[in-house]
C-alpha cells in the first residue's frame, strides 16, 4: 500500500478534482449564462479547474468551496469577455441575429440539476434563466454587471456574498445590479415560459415534426404565427412573416405545384434545449442511402402557436445525445 507521504502530484490532483465535481454541471451552466455559448463553456470550465488546482491555497473556509469556484469561474468568463470585441451587442431589434455565438444547452444534461419536485418555484426561475431569449437579452449587459445579475438574481447570493465572490464593494454590487435589472427591464416584454414544457408545446412540436416529414407547407404555416421569426446562429440572418416563412419551406420541401424539387427527405427527432421544444433534423438527399444530421430547431410558443424559430447546426448533435445518422 501506498504511504500518504509517498502520494504523487496526480493523486493530489485526482483528489481535489474529485472534490469539485459535484458542482462541475452547475458552474458548467453559470459559464453558459456569461457566454451564450455552449463550446466556450467549456472552455471556460477547463481552465477554471485548471486555476482551481494552482490556486487551491487560497481557498478560504469562509468563502466555502462552491462560492471559490464560482468566483473563479466568473473570473474566466470576465476575462474572456474582455478579450472578445465581436460580443459589443446594441440592440435585440432583430432577435438572435446580433448574437451569432448563441448556442443551444441541451436539456438531457440540464436534468442534472433539475430541483426537487417540492420546489417549484425554483423550477420557474431555472426555466426563466435558460431560455435562449434570457440569453441573449444578457448579452446587452456590461460583463460586470451580467455577473452580478446573475450570482444575486439567479445563483442567489446575498449583496455581502456576492461582494466577496466577484471582490467588489457592496455599494457596488448594488449599483451594478440595479443597472442590469433596468436594461433588462426596458426590453420588450416576452410571454413568461411556463415551469415545464406544456402539453401544448409538445403538441405543437409533434405537428412541427409531422409536417415538416411530410413536406406540407400549408400544416407547418398554420401552426406559426402571422408575425413569427426564423434566425440562424451564428449566420446573420433573420426571417419575419409568413411571407418569409414560405420561401424557406419552398426551398427545404419544394414548391408547392411540385415544379422545384426540395433538399430531399427529412426524418426529425424531438428533443429539448434551454428547456424548450426542440427538433434534430436529418436530411436524406437525393442520391443519399441515409438521413444525415442537419439541423436543429429550437421553438418558442406563444399562445397556441410557434412565435420563433431558432435553427441552429448540426454541430452539436453528439451533445445532445442524438444518434449519428437514421
Amino acid at each position: 500500500m501506498t504511504s500518504p507521504l509517498h502520494t504523487t502530484t496526480g493523486d493530489r490532483r485526482a483528489a481535489f478534482e474529485a472534490g469539485l465535481d459535484r458542482h462541475r454541471r452547475e458552474i458548467h451552466v453559470h459559464c453558459y449564462r456569461m457566454l451564450g455559448s455552449f463550446d466556450e463553456a467549456d472552455d471556460a470550465v477547463q481552465e477554471a479547474y485548471l486555476r482551481a488546482w494552482s490556486a487551491r491555497a487560497t481557498l478560504r473556509e469562509e468563502l466555502g468551496l462552491r462560492a471559490w469556484l464560482y468566483r473563479i469561474a466568473t473570473n474566466v468568463c470576465l476575462d474572456a469577455l474582455r478579450r472578445d470585441r465581436r460580443r459589443r451587442v446594441a440592440s435585440l431589434d432583430h432577435s438572435f441575429r446580433e448574437v451569432p455565438w448563441l448556442q443551444p444547452y441541451p436539456d438531457r444534461l440540464l436534468d442534472e440539476l433539475a430541483p426537487a419536485a417540492d420546489e417549484p418555484d425554483a423550477v420557474v426561475v431555472a426555466r426563466e434563466t435558460i431560455e435562449l431569449a434570457f440569453l441573449a437579452m444578457i448579452q446587452l449587459l456590461a460583463p460586470r454587471q451580467r455577473a452580478v445579475l446573475l450570482v444575486r438574481d439567479v445563483l442567489g447570493f446575498s449583496a455581502v456574498e456576492t461582494a466577496t465572490l466577484l471582490e467588489m464593494s457592496v455599494p457596488s454590487v448594488t449599483s451594478a445590479l440595479q443597472r442590469a435589472r433596468a436594461t433588462i427591464a426596458a426590453l420588450p416584454a416576452r410571454e413568461r415560459p411556463a415551469a415545464a414544457a406544456s402539453s401544448r408545446e409538445r403538441e405543437l412540436l409533434a405537428k412541427f415534426i409531422d409536417a415538416h416529414e411530410r413536406g406540407d407547407h400549408a400544416a407547418s404555416l398554420a401552426i406559426a404565427r402571422r408575425d413569427i421569426r426564423i434566425t440562424m446562429p451564428p449566420n446573420p440572418l433573420f426571417f419575419e412573416g409568413h411571407a418569409d416563412m414560405a420561401g424557406l419551406l419552398e426551398r427545404a420541401f419544394g414548391t408547392r405545384d411540385g415544379g422545384q424539387p426540395g433538399m430531399g427527405e427529412w426524418r426529425l427527432l424531438a428533443t429539448g434545449a434551454n428547456r424548450m421544444p426542440a427538433a434534430a433534423s436529418y436530411l436524406r438527399a437525393p442520391g443519399d442511402t441515409v438521413f444525415r444530421p442537419f439541423k436543429l430547431d429550437v421553438l418558442r410558443v406563444e399562445g397556441d402557436l410557434v412565435a420563433e424559430t431558432t435553427t441552429f447546426n448540426a454541430a452539436m448533435f453528439d451533445a445532445f445525445g442524438l444518434p449519428e445518422t437514421l
